[in-house]
């Protein structure tokens, strides 16, 4: 795939998910990134697959430039970026002058893949916890979140769901509340607490570092500053709880001592589709080891929320290993990869199996 027709792809993406900035500004670049700059040319000669769907190379050049904004290096950039309304001519010319002044930096920008942290994804997590809870009564929660980034998800508890009824789920004094376009049945009123949390990332971001939260901004897009602003609600009450290293064996060693008295949860939004082969057998392995062993005092449930094929939206599953024959798998509907979009299944209400 050309350089031209990888950032047109992830224009069309951007526009979906609202950002017409971010659309507008790659499919600029595309049609412009030209050979012979040492940027332009490692974007060009990328080695592997540079895709969204892999190394996302489009959206790493993309937060290279936005964390120049963020940090007020280039007058250029902050007069071309929004709020400020400018010409396709203009932007590219504040892009390609920054590129020229600040090569070092964007050139490290393309060595580690984008990461954003969501927090609209909680409402998956919300929803969850509500069924769990409804299904074990007086259980409190582990979680265990795989790809966790800076970890801003684990803490969905303090969280607020507004949904349609005019009723909302989760925290009753949220930091946030989360307003998903949502259709379908609503998740069940039981309410659930969370004894501990941990998560673990190939490169976590820790959301007390200066350089880490400016990295999570950076992803944030320039035209969408209700994100930035759910982005530092999150921030302001979260703590460092991810670890460094493989989700595989990081969740075997999770799984390995079972939890009298609490239900733990495992989950992961948009990440599994970055595991290696080896990595996605290991966690379907332990996954499906621990929910052999789990019993009504020490129950294991697993959240889904993947893109699933070519499918546009994230699927929404729920997996619940209770001692029984066989475990429960609720498929609870699906969601925009934002967290814009709610449409739920009948098995969001939670009714006992």
């Amino acid at each position: 795939m050309s350089l031209q027709a990888l950032f047109d792809r992830q224009a069309e993406a951007c526009s979906r998910l609202g950002s017409p900035f971010m659309a507008r500004m790659l499919r600029i670049c595309g049609a412009r990134l030209a050979p012979g700059h040492p940027v332009s040319d490692r974007l060009l000669q990328w080695p592997g697959d540079a895709t969204a769907y892999g190394d996302a190379i489009a959206l790493r050049f993309a937060g290279g430039l936005h964390a120049l904004v963020l940090m007020g290096r280039d007058d250029g950039l902050i007069a071309a970026y929004p709020p400020n309304d400018t010409s396709d001519g203009t932007l590219w010319a504040a892009i390609r002058a920054a590129m020229d002044a600040h090569t070092d930096h964007l050139m490290h920008w393309l060595d580690s893949a984008p990461q954003t942290n969501e927090v609209r994804r909680s409402a998956a997590m919300i929803s969850a916890a509500h069924i769990l809870a409804a299904r074990c009564p007086g259980l409190p929660l582990c979680l265990s979140e795989l790809g966790a980034s800076a970890g801003l998800n684990l803490f969905f508890d303090r969280f607020a769901l507004s949904l349609p009824d005019g009723t909302t789920r989760g925290a009753p004094q949220p930091v946030l509340t989360l307003s998903p376009d949502w259709s379908g049945p609503l998740p069940p009123k039981a309410p659930f607490t969370v004894a501990e949390r941990r998560g673990v990332d190939l490169n976590p971001l820790n959301p007390t570092e200066p350089n880490d939260v400016l990295r999570l901004r950076s992803y944030t897009w320039p035209d969408q500053p209700e994100r930035m602003q759910r982005l530092e609600a999150a921030l302001s009450i979260a703590d460092p709880v991810v670890e460094k290293g493989d989700a595989a064996e990081w969740l075997a060693r999770r799984l390995a001592t079972p939890m009298p008295g609490r239900l733990h949860l495992i989950y992961h939004t948009i990440a599994w589709q970055y595991f290696p082969p080896a990595t996605d057998a290991a966690c379907r392995d332990a996954l499906a080891t621990a929910g052999a062993k789990a019993t009504p005092e020490a129950p294991i449930a697993h959240l889904w929320v993947e893109a699933e094929g070519t499918a546009p939206n994230a699927r929404i599953r729920l997996t619940l290993w209770t001692g029984e024959a066989e475990p429960d798998i609720m498929d609870l509907g699906s969601m925009n990869p934002h967290g814009i979009t709610l449409k739920a299944t009948d098995a969001m209400k939670g009714r006992p199996r």
